[in-house]
């Protein structure tokens, strides 16, 4: 069915949901108590399905995404506890809107970590490189933080194992700064955010290539290959929320550009849960996991190895339901 003609069959059925919304939204009521309102809110999200199922516009994907979202607050707020609601959201939600959005997430996965390997391997292959990225006080702090020779990988400076607890806060801000500034950066029309994704990813790439070409590989990718499950899928998700930002801002269609940008901040504001989520697992797994010199490389690597599965496998099956085609 063309969308044209999807839109044609459903919208004056989603008009009358949205205007139930308001009228439970402004009395505060409970919309679960009702049979009708749970058979409306599940159509409602059959409907979102076929939409995204079928590749139809962000312009009618987003609306409707937003009457979904609005329906599960009034269905489960006076039903579930906030503890259900967010774990309702980590077990379904977030996914589910990871694959609503694929085409974003695709773009800024290509860029950030196309652009890693690519640098990653010129770096390696023409040493003198890692100078364009950075400067030598900054390569030679990397040296040090994975020498072989260190008790403690992944830092600049000795530390007790007590001070974990320390190092698990510095990585929460760092990661989580990182992750704003590529998403926030979005407003300038996209451009921000593409221009971190890149950036970030030649950054890293750099230190990779430079890492393995002087023979610190093993302790390198030892290091990073458990947490960057994490971390490194986050901010390429926080970068397709900032590019959701600037294509509400480049094409709005219909709508004027306010009123796309708010749609699409509600969207990319729910990907951003995901992605603090997803920083928080990475610095606690890079402050008591990654950093240990203990276990033998090739834990670390079955260990990684199993992480990127969960990840992948989390955001691809996580929250599938069936539903019946429109």
């Amino acid at each position: 069915m063309k969308q044209g003609l999807f839109e044609l069959r459903h919208q004056a059925e989603w008009r009358r949901f949205a205007e139930r919304l308001d009228g439970l939204e402004k009395r505060k009521a409970p919309g679960s108590s009702n049979e009708t309102f749970t058979r409306e809110y599940r159509r409602i999200c059959n409907q979102l399905a076929v939409a995204q199922e079928r590749g139809y516009s962000s312009h009618l994907v987003d609306p409707l995404q937003q009457l979904a979202m609005r329906g599960h607050q009034q269905l489960y707020r006076h039903r579930h506890p906030f503890g259900a609601q967010l774990l309702s959201f980590v077990l379904a939600g977030f996914p589910q809107l990871v694959r609503a959005e694929w085409r974003l997430i695709a773009i800024a996965s290509l860029l950030f970590f196309g652009s890693l390997i690519v640098m990653g391997l010129l770096v390696y292959g023409f040493p003198d490189l890692i100078y364009s990225v950075m400067d030598p006080g900054q390569v030679g702090q990397m040296e040090t933080m994975y020498d072989p020779h260190s008790s403690r990988i992944g830092q600049a400076v000795e530390r007790a194992a007590d001070d974990d607890w320390m190092m698990f806060g510095y990585y929460i801000m760092n990661n989580i700064g990182i992750a704003f500034q590529t998403y926030a950066s979005g407003l300038l029309f996209g451009l921000g955010s593409l221009f971190f994704l890149f950036f970030n990813g030649l950054t890293i790439g750099a230190v990779a290539g430079h890492l393995t070409g002087i023979g610190y590989g093993q302790t390198f990718w030892s290091f990073v290959v458990g947490h960057g499950a994490f971390e490194l899928t986050a901010i390429a998700l926080a970068g397709a929320a900032g590019l959701k930002l600037g294509w509400a801002l480049l094409a709005p269609g219909a709508l004027r550009r306010g009123e796309a940008l708010r749609i699409a901040a509600k969207t990319s504001v729910q990907l951003i849960y995901g992605v603090i989520l997803f920083l928080l697992i990475a610095a606690f797994i890079e402050a008591y996991w990654s950093s240990m010199t203990w276990p033998q490389p090739a834990i670390k690597y079955t260990v990684g190895a199993v992480l990127w599965t969960l990840v992948i496998a989390y955001l691809v099956f996580a929250g599938r339901t069936h539903h019946a085609p429109d």
